[in-house]
């Protein structure tokens, strides 16, 4: 396999889970499964198939002879008709029924609605383990005062807690968007050539009511709760670009959280996960890049480039059929699910590892608090006796001195001296010192993260207690 291409998103970053349901063994059982159960509904609906027909179906539908598949198709340069010929030569008897009345989408679009169903629920199987350790790790750190930033300049402190609600709330919305296009999902049905069902009413002697049920039917079988009232040959490709801009959404939340997180690493005061013998650097020993973080940017950049795919195919369909979509499906969807799979995987594996480090953050909080507690200074100065529109502009004059002092000539943060020797204050140095505890300045965030978690998060997590516990495994 060295002497050609192979995907990364195979050998490096999707599970073997995500990876088995866009396999092709996944694909063409699910076409027999379908025939199965054609063949089922039409029994069931007077055609003469016989018992002895579906029950050899089912004998071999877990048994396909690929090789006779392939070298069908290299003959006829059809892979379904391939397939309905392999097939055939396993059920002998069951050979005249098997596609009967149906055109190639009946098991490629429907196959492809069946697996992006499957693929949507591991994604949101993994999205809420993903909650989940984020949850835990907001509720360990709520009350861990943190520098906050705009525009990456450091503002009035909130808590690490806090911070990790934010990526969670986007990952709630995500969530939401998930279990809404689940709702959503149906079969394309037995819809014919152009949709029409032709082909059915033909077969069922003109009843439109047993066209109508065995759509019903097959999706009853299939699992599903039913099809899509009308279509052309096809189920409209805007349910592809509907599904892809779900994964783009996953993408960006994610992306945002692996920036946060890269800052933050450099700042040194939070680290992803780092292994005993991991190389960080081939250059650089010492070096400890937050490869994780960048690998989820990497892989979010392309799932949401890869949106456009769908987009594109979706709006150049002409009328009820054209091929210009199945190259491009085959490569766009699969991908996305692939990459949004191993962006769960490192998101996961991020926060499970997550290492805090409060003494640095903690410096950091200190060396900038003086200048956001001026506010606070300055009302207890007025408490004391002060003129509140004279003390606001020596305050403003000594933090420029202060600020000079650390910037320009890299000293340390000195605004509370400055404002100890200045009379206008009437304040000492150890009482401007008391007020510098951190947790009299991050608002409420440790309540909020409180209430978020026990109001909105808690409920979901034990909604789905049944798939929490998962580990992720990261291959390099």
């Amino acid at each position: 396999m060295n002497d050609r291409y192979v995907s990364p998103l195979s050998e490096r970053y999707a599970s073997r889970e995500m990876q088995y349901i866009f396999s092709p063994d996944k694909k063409f059982k699910t076409w027999r499964k379908l025939w199965i159960a054609l063949a089922e509904t039409e029994k069931e609906l007077g055609l003469p198939i016989t018992d002895e027909q579906i029950q050899e179906l089912k004998d071999h539908a877990e048994e396909i002879d690929y090789d006779v598949a392939r070298e069908r198709e290299r003959q006829v340069r059809h892979d379904v008709m391939a397939h309905v010929y392999a097939y055939g030569i396993q059920c002998p008897k069951a050979k005249g029924i098997i596609h009967l009345g149906a055109t190639s989408c009946y098991v490629g679009d429907n196959t492809d609605m069946i697996i992006m169903t499957e693929a949507l629920r591991l994604v949101r199987k993994k999205l809420i383990n993903v909650m989940a350790e984020l949850a835990a790790f907001a509720r360990k750190y709520k009350d861990q005062p943190t520098l906050a930033f705009t525009h990456f300049q450091p503002a009035q402190p909130t808590t690490v807690g806090k911070r990790a609600t934010l990526w969670l709330m986007e990952l709630t919305l995500d969530l939401d968007d998930v279990n809404y296009v689940l709702s959503t999902m149906k079969l394309l049905g037995s819809k014919g050539t152009t949709g029409t069902q032709a082909s059915f009413l033909e077969l069922f002697d003109g009843d439109h009511e047993k066209c109508r049920k065995a759509d019903q039917m097959i999706a009853m079988k299939m699992g599903f709760d039913g099809c899509f009232s009308v279509s052309g040959q096809t189920y409209s490709r805007k349910i592809d670009s509907r599904v892809l801009s779900v994964l783009a959404g996953i993408a960006q939340s994610a992306h945002k959280f692996s920036n946060d997180i890269r800052l933050l690493q450099h700042l040194k005061e939070v680290e992803e996960p780092f292994e005993k013998n991991q190389i960080g650097s081939s250059a650089m020993a010492y070096k400890r890049n937050p490869m994780r973080s960048e690998r989820i940017a990497s892989l979010a950049d392309y799932v949401m480039a890869d949106v456009m795919n769908p987009m594109l195919v979706a709006s150049t369909q002409w009328f009820e059929r054209t091929l210009d979509d199945s190259a491009n499906k085959r490569l766009s969807v699969p991908e996305g699910f692939l990459a949004i799979d191993g962006i769960l995987d490192l998101y996961l594996n991020v926060v499970d590892g997550l290492v805090v480090y409060p003494k640095v953050i903690e410096k950091h909080m200190m060396a900038e608090l003086p200048f956001m507690a001026t506010e606070n200074i300055m009302m207890d100065a007025v408490k004391a006796g002060g003129d509140r529109q004279e003390l606001h502009e020596r305050i403003r004059t000594l933090s420029m001195e202060a600020g000079r002092n650390v910037k320009v000539e890299g000293g340390e943060n000195d605004l509370l001296e400055r404002i100890a020797a200045d009379p206008a204050f009437n304040l000492s140095l150890e009482e401007l010192k008391k007020t510098m505890d951190p947790r009299r300045y991050v608002g409420r965030a440790p309540e909020q993260v409180e209430e978020f978690l026990s109001e909105v998060i808690d409920p979901i997590l034990e909604e789905h207690r049944d798939v929490l516990g998962m580990k992720a495994e990261i291959k390099v």
